[in-house]
């Protein structure tokens, strides 16, 4: 008899290895590589269900907003290989994520594997052996109300994209999409740009002073030096930048230095004989707590800030260090630790940093974030005892190591004991002295103080980074003052006066912009990651360092969305949404009478339904425009932005002029001033270079779209006065459309064209050379003109083959060819100085021999699914993996440096789950119309006919039908 076998189903490949060998004989570990199915694109439906209220989302809104799933293609050999496996298994473990989407996953398997045996639901939040033996000792039964909140968020984004992303697509442009948490995170950063464009900077001046105590400053003046910096003038205090308004101006009662004041008063404070003492000094304690073990939320803004990682990167390493039994579950809002993390950190602190370094009791955390979650704990490292970082140096490398590191020190900090010193604050009176451009006699009082850290405390393991504040008080940093004593006399033994200018609001980073949705409480920490990377695929941000800097596209999105869909960018109403989520997952909200009132309306909201079929007519011109000057409009056009500029003569038929903005202006930088200077500047022309002598044509140096070229001007042949009498008529040009009137334009009927008189001569396309990037558009001559356009360049022949070797440039860059052989050349350059032995010496080589020993930019291990080696390679579209099966492009925002090789197996796995690319369908050739066949009597027939079809359909939809949600079977 065979012995009993139980199958288990995770999420990753990369679980599957240490999972079996935690579970032993008896166990067979698979994955299921996320979602095995998902929402059908509604162009994929059954035709007989295209026309029915499935037809728009693949959701049945009509009918209690029934989904229609589908295995997608590249799942279906992993459940095929799942129901042969569960086919000899006496019962199923479904051990996926014990979040929403690993508790849908769960389901999902449920419905298409349709066990007959026991099935159990596992889940863990660490997998080390104690972890996984609990978990499969203490299995629930699925959870249908945290699958119903996964399965009401999905519909909810299936409705929100596809109702309004259309929209977009006619007003703004193609390509582009609106979200529930993207639409609200890009309307941040572009309000933030927003009050950078507003913001008026303000000048001010102060003054800071080197001082030490009289009786040594002469002898000794750097033993007890200190800072002290101005912050009265007779008793009123001196404005910092923090008194002023985005406006530029002062808030409140504060004196504003300015330059020729501040410049007097430090003259006068330099004179000798002035008397500056010691007016007060005052001491008292300070204390500084740790920062909370680490959610999901706070460990991306300290990535972002200490190891300079994207929010995704982070994502992605912490997955792998999960995977593979290092730390805890990585998607958590909760900071509460365990009862054994807590013993495991505190008594690695003492061990390590001393018994006095702890507190008498255990420090306990609970989340403070708007909408968090406490069901699962802080991200901490795995285990009753943790692993140092020392001890896990020889096994982790690269980013591991450094996030690993990140989150040890966080967790062991956060059980330590508070930093402990004390803060000296010393208030000093320097004059009166005389000083004309504040009014006569002058008393000024400077401040300085400095903080002693006497028990360092938590400071020992860790110190939290900080996000750039604008204008905000920095946290206090060591620094001692002399002993210091009311009365005291002081020297003075350098005074400064300095201008400052006030600063915008800084724009957000990937850290600060995490922090802004998770205290919005808008979205979940685990889908931050996605939601940023997806801002910059669609290109509404781009980073600049660390800085996010909405494009024009962006405020164009954010604008139309707030004039048409204020509710749905509303970050009280996307948070309550979150919230609502949370509600259905407690099973304290029911999905569909909550999908209800989202799309057809309830009491106080009008229904996303609603706000689309009675939003009115947009103007898609405004909504593309922003008023710069009163003669200068910016606008947003299908090929990026532009200003347009109106007739100086006031004449309003002339066509306004248009000026290209610099692909790297950000939004803020464009000010009046700045519009002007591009207007102004010298309008590059096309250029004559000369005449090509064999053929007598002229060389032009033109400035095109995708950059600088040369090319060779056809002559004009006059045609005949007929013949462009038929031409003019039949290629006059169609009046200009504005950005939404696309659809309309199409829907009507194009008149036909006329014949021309006589049948044109095809038209000879003129030879053109884009230049080198070492190459000025305004400098080129004509000989390298005519060296460009006379590309490719014949090398020699091959002294073997006889075939011509050719230099020339080509979408990978500069190479030589021979035959169907190939190698690159190092630099354009080259494509016009190679000569014959130095190609014969290329082609000698292996394709990627002597010049680059893989043609990767990096390799790995073999993936877990494939059994392949992993590489790293440089493509048409920017670096990607692949392993030689499946390809899989590195993310904007990611470099191939941080690409490690569980990040490269991620993904790999994500470009297998979403399938490959569809080719577009190609238009079919319209047929002529046939003749219409005369009347025949066939009414029987097509009866029957019609019948047949009707029983067709009728079976079709019932089989396609989404099957009802059952609860899992007990175990």
């Amino acid at each position: 008899m065979a012995s009993p076998r139980k199958l288990v189903i995770v999420e990753s490949p990369t679980k599957v290895k240490s999972i079996a060998q935690y579970l032993g004989e008896g166990f067979d570990v698979m994955a299921s590589v996320g979602h095995i199915r998902d929402l059908v694109e509604p162009k994929n439906l059954p035709a007989e269900l295209k026309k029915g209220s499935l037809g728009k989302f693949s959701v049945d809104v009509e009918n209690r907003f029934e989904p229609y799933y589908v295995v997608s293609d590249a799942k279906k050999k992993t459940v095929a290989d799942l129901k042969k496996a569960l086919a000899s298994a006496d019962e199923l473990y479904l051990a996926t994520d014990e979040d929403r989407e690993g508790e849908a996953i769960a389901w999902h398997l449920l419905q298409v594997l349709k066990p007959k045996v026991p099935v159990k639901r596992m889940v863990f939040h660490e997998i080390t052996r104690e972890a996984i033996e609990a978990a499969r000792d203490n299995t629930r039964q699925i959870d249908d109300a945290l699958v119903d909140a996964q399965e009401t968020r999905r519909i909810l984004d299936r409705l929100y994209g596809y109702e309004v992303s259309p929209v977009l697509w006619r007003k703004v442009g193609p390509g582009l999409s609106a979200g529930r948490v993207q639409s609200a995170a890009t309307r941040l950063v572009v309000d933030r740009e927003r009050e950078r464009l507003a913001f008026t900077s303000a000048n001010y001046w102060d003054l800071s002073a080197t001082l030490a105590p009289a009786d040594t400053a002469a002898s000794a003046p750097e033993k007890d030096a200190f800072s002290a910096r101005l912050v009265r003038l007779n008793g009123e205090r001196v404005a910092s930048g923090r008194d002023y308004d985005e406006q530029g101006k002062l808030k409140g009662k504060a004196i504003a230095l300015g330059e020729t004041a501040a410049t007097a008063l430090r003259t006068a404070l330099e004179a000798d004989g002035v008397p500056i003492t010691v007016s007060s000094v005052d001491s008292k304690p300070y204390t500084r707590r740790p920062a909370a073990p680490f959610t999901t939320s706070t460990l991306q803004q300290e990535a972002a800030r200490k190891l300079r990682f994207s929010a995704r990167q982070t994502m992605s390493v912490a997955q792998s260090l999960y995977e593979n039994g290092y730390i805890t579950y990585m998607r958590t809002d909760s900071p509460s630790l365990s009862q054994q993390a807590i013993t495991a950190a505190r008594n690695q602190a003492a061990k390590l940093y001393g018994a006095d370094t702890l507190p008498d009791k255990p420090r306990l955390y609970s989340g403070k974030g708007k909408n968090a979650q406490e069901a699962h704990e802080a991200i901490r490292p795995s285990g009753e005892v943790f692993k140092t970082p020392s001890e896990v140096s020889s096994v982790l490398r690269g980013n591991d190591f450094k996030l690993y590191d990140l989150i040890w020190k966080r967790t062991v900090a956060s059980q330590m004991a508070d930093a402990k010193g004390s803060t000296a604050s010393v208030a000093i009176t320097a004059g009166p002295v005389a000083v004309e451009e504040l009014g006569g006699s002058t008393t000024a009082e400077f401040s300085a103080s400095g903080t002693v850290i006497t028990f360092r405390g938590f400071l020992h393991a860790y110190e939290e980074g900080r996000d750039e504040e604008r204008n905000a008080a920095a946290e206090p940093t060591e620094a001692k003052l002399p002993p210091l004593k009311e009365g005291q006399a002081l020297a003075a033994t350098a005074i400064e006066a300095a201008g400052h200018d006030t600063t915008p609001p800084p724009r957000y980073t990937e850290a600060s912009l995490v922090k802004a949705l998770d205290e919005l409480g808008i979205g979940r920490p685990s889908t931050y990651a996605s939601i940023i990377s997806t801002i910059i695929d669609r290109g509404y941000v781009t980073p600049r360092g660390q800085a996010l800097v909405p494009s024009w596209t962006a405020f164009s999105v954010v604008r139309l969305l707030e004039d048409f869909f204020s509710e749905l960018v509303d970050y009280d109403f996307t948070a309550a949404l979150e919230a609502d989520l949370d509600k259905i997952a407690d099973g304290e909200e029911d999905r569909v009478d909550w999908l209800n009132g989202f799309y057809f309306g309830s009491e106080g909201h009008p229904g996303l339904r609603n706000v689309i079929d009675n939003m009115g007519e947009i103007d898609a011109r405004a909504v593309n425009s922003v008023a710069i000057a009163d003669d200068i409009t910016l606008r947003i056009g299908k090929y990026g932005p532009y200003l347009e500029v109106v007739d100086p003569s006031g004449d309003l038929e002339a066509t306004p002029r248009r000026v290209n903005l610099p692909q790297e202006l950000a939004p803020d930088e464009l000010t009046p001033e700045k519009a002007r200077e591009l207007i102004d500047a010298p309008v590059v022309t096309d250029r004559v270079i000369g005449v090509n002598p064999e053929n007598g044509k002229e060389i032009v140096a033109k400035d095109g779209r995708f950059g600088p070229y040369v090319t060779e001007l056809e002559p004009v042949v006059p045609e005949a006065p007929e013949a462009a009498d038929a031409a003019g008529t039949a290629s006059a040009p169609a009046p200009a459309t504005s950005a939404g009137s696309t659809a309309e334009a199409g829907a009507k009927k194009a008149p036909a064209k006329k014949p021309a008189a006589k049948k044109a001569a095809a038209a000879v396309k003129p030879r053109t050379a884009s230049l080198f990037k070492s190459m000025d558009l305004a400098s080129i001559d004509l000989d390298t003109a005519l060296r460009l356009l006379n590309l490719p360049r014949v090398v020699g022949e091959d002294p073997e083959s006889g075939e011509p070797i050719t230099a020339q440039g080509g979408k990978f860059g500069p190479y030589l060819k021979k035959g169907t052989d190939t190698r690159s050349l190092t630099s354009e350059d080259l494509i016009f100085e190679i000569d014959l032995p130095g190609a014969l010496e290329l082609f000698a080589q292996p394709k990627y021999g002597a010049r680059r020993a893989s043609s990767a930019l990096k390799e790995f291990d073999a993936d877990p699914e494939s059994g392949k080696p992993i590489k790293v390679k440089d493509g048409r579209f920017g670096p990607y993996v692949t392993d030689g099966v499946t390809n899989a492009t590195i993310p904007r925002g990611e470099t191939v440096e941080e690409v490690d090789f569980e990040r490269a197996v991620q993904l790999l796995a994500d470009k297998r789950a979403k399938g490959p690319a569809k080719p577009k369908a190609k238009a079919p050739a319209k047929k002529p119309a046939a003749r219409k066949p005369a009347a025949k009597t066939t009414t029987a027939k097509t009866t029957a006919a019609k019948a047949t079809a009707a029983k067709s359909t009728a079976t079709k939809t019932a089989a396609a039908k989404a099957p009802a949600r059952k609860a899992a079977p007990k175990s």
